[in-house]
Formats: C-alpha cells, sequence, structure tokens
C-alpha cells in the first residue's frame, strides 16, 4: 500500500489529514501505520510510539528523560538500555545506519534528534520555520 499523502502535497515535518510527514517518513497517528517512501513498515507500539514522539518534535533534541516520562510513562529509568534497544529497533526498520544516521542522530550529552533534512538536502519550503509543525 503506498503511503496516503498527494506528492504535491509533500512537504517536511507538515501533518496532511492526520499524518505526520518528516523527510521521507510518514506516520498515521490514528491507524498507528508508518511509511517510508511508498513502503510500509511494522512497528511495536513501544517503537511508534518513540518514533511518533520524536518526529512530532523533529529539529529539536529530546532528552532521555523526557523520552522515559512520555513514551514509557515513567519518571525512572526502568533499564539504562531501554532507549538505545527500542532506538535500534528503529532505526533497523526504518534502514537508518547507526553508525551515520540521517533520520535519528544522537546529540551526546543531550539526548536524540529527528532530523528534519538528510545531510546535505536542501529544504524545499525555505520560508517556513523549519521546527514548525502544520496543520493542513
Amino acid at each position: 500500500m503506498s503511503c496516503p499523502i498527494p506528492r504535491r502535497e509533500r512537504r517536511l515535518g507538515t501533518y496532511f489529514h492526520g499524518v505526520l510527514k518528516v523527510q521521507d517518513v510518514a506516520v498515521d497517528p490514528v491507524t498507528r501505520r508508518v511509511w517510508r517512501d511508498e513502503r510500509e513498515i511494522v512497528f511495536s507500539r513501544k517503537e511508534f510510539d518513540l518514533l511518533h514522539f520524536l518526529m512530532q518534535r523533529a529539529g529539536s533534541v529530546v532528552s532521555r528523560d523526557e523520552l522515559m516520562l512520555t513514551v514509557w510513562n515513567t519518571t525512572f529509568w526502568t533499564s539504562s538500555k531501554t532507549i538505545d534497544v527500542h532506538l535500534g529497533w528503529v532505526r533497523r526498520k526504518l534502514g537508518d545506519d547507526p553508525s551515520q544516521p540521517d533520520l535519528i542522530t544522537t546529540v551526546r550529552g543531550h539526548g536524540l534528534r529527528f532530523e528534519l533534512h538528510a545531510p546535505g538536502s536542501v529544504a524545499l519550503d525555505d520560508d517556513s520555520d523549519p521546527a514548525a509543525v502544520r496543520t493542513a
């Protein structure tokens, strides 16, 4: 099944009929479906929650404490590797090379960031606020 966003309506960091699109990844929070380019990818519940939260905050660094609170609904660390393990699964399913990630990058000492643009790419919508996620 192809991504439900018409090509002419695809913009980075935008919602279109409830589907969030950043780079070439689209997430539908209602149906909990994910696409990269035109390929649908199946995620577990926590993998989806992690990806969706990072994409909602695309361009911003999200701390591990914030991820534990928001995605895992806890203020304590259930395991020091919980986020790393789930992040590894998400990156693998998206095809994001952990040694040189284009989608989810680690900002050492601060947290994780879902990148608005792939390295070396040019923004398609230069007159907009790159951190803004708009509704269409």
